[in-house]
């Protein structure tokens, strides 16, 4: 009997693919990470093409298919494709106004574009349908600091740190922002928090922190 890997078992291995294969993004800062790549098969039968092709497939038999459209909207995001991306997701909401992480995902694609106010508007968003995901929190903080509300952005990352007390992201991000502001102590009580779980983030935070003093 012929072993028939279902469409969604097919997208659960290429989405371990894609974070095996593609760098991690963070909103911060960061030197840019050697990624270990293993030979190419030649004929990749989960590429992101063939998956292109697969969703594009279901989403003519159903274009109501909300995980479908998730799943477009994510490969378009993580090839940089971020106003496709937004159009998918729209979709998405449209069919789905609860589902958080299509807001998250939507408003981070608006702050890839240089759009801080409809980063902001559409991460509140998913912080109302996702209260406890410091993610979320710590995303709004940027978009907040892209716009230049320091004070809001603080108040985002201190929440993100509320939820997640080793959130290296977010601590990072909070002493820079309380460094702009001149708030020296409060951006070495984050160093020093931060070197207690992350003693490589500490340092780079650490050169940071001494270019403005």
């Amino acid at each position: 009997m012929k072993n028939h890997i279902s469409f969604a078992g097919k997208l659960l291995l290429v989405a371990v693919l894609l974070f095996v294969l593609l760098p991690v993004v963070s909103c911060k800062k960061e030197q840019p990470r050697e990624e270990q790549r293993a030979e190419a098969p030649t004929v990749n039968p989960y590429s992101s093409e063939s998956v292109y092709g697969e969703i594009k497939k279901r989403l003519d038999e159903n274009p109501n298919d909300v995980d479908a459209l998730y799943h477009l909207a994510d490969l378009y995001y993580r090839d940089a494709q971020y106003p496709e991306a937004i159009e998918t997701l729209k979709k998405v909401v449209k069919l789905k106004p609860d589902m958080g992480y299509a807001y998250l995902k939507m408003g981070t694609a608006y702050d890839r574009l240089n759009k801080p106010k409809e980063a902001i508007e559409t991460l509140r968003k998913a912080a109302k349908h996702m209260p406890k995901y410091a993610v979320v929190y710590n995303n709004l903080g940027v978009a907040y600091g892209n716009s230049g509300n320091l004070n809001e952005e603080i108040g985002a990352l201190k929440k993100a740190i509320e939820l997640r007390p080793n959130y290296t992201s977010a601590r990072f991000n909070l002493a820079i922002t309380y460094s702009k502001k001149g708030n020296k102590k409060a951006a070495e009580q984050q160093y020093e928090a931060l070197k207690k779980f992350d003693e490589g983030a500490a340092e780079a935070l650490r050169k940071e922190l001494d270019k403005t003093s």
